[in-house]
């Protein structure tokens, strides 16, 4: 993906080239089989802090993000074909959430170094991200209940 400027310059190129789809219905059984995965990698996640697995760990919490803002698209009826998309979709759409496009750009980023480039992660790079994570995950997850309510 090519950097941009910010994200409405980002959700310009997402519309435009076709990367946010519309889906059918809201799929309520994928939205609280999500729940359970997310929560599964937010426990492993911990697990991994305790062991001072850093690269896990930052995977772990950045696929538990992934999982809960893709399920909170689903409500909107929504999809993106990739992850700068789907949440440059949720900063742009739900202003609401006050949830901040350069940090998802940021872990975005240091995630694909992990998967694609060997990257690694220390435990500085982690403790940077893990209050954010923390909270948008916590506020996510509560969200995304209370809409399945």
């Amino acid at each position: 993906m090519r950097p941009f400027e910010n994200k409405e310059e980002a959700y310009d190129w997402c519309i435009g080239d076709g990367q946010i789809i519309s889906r059918e219905e809201i799929g309520k059984d994928r939205i609280e089989s999500n729940l359970q995965i997310a929560k599964e990698g937010i426990e492993s996640g911990k697990d991994n802090i305790t062991k001072k697995r850093w690269n896990s760990t930052y995977k772990d919490h950045y696929d538990a993000l992934h999982l809960l803002v893709e399920s909170y698209l689903i409500f909107d009826k929504v999809k993106s074909k990739n992850h700068q998309c789907l949440f440059t979709f949720i900063c742009v759409k739900h202003a609401e959430l006050e949830l901040d496009w350069n940090f998802f750009d940021k872990i975005r980023t240091k995630r694909n170094g992990i998967n694609y480039y060997g990257t690694t992660v220390n435990e500085k790079d982690w403790k940077e991200a893990e209050l954010q994570f923390n909270l948008y995950i916590k506020l996510l997850k509560e969200k995304i209940e209370e809409k399945l309510v």
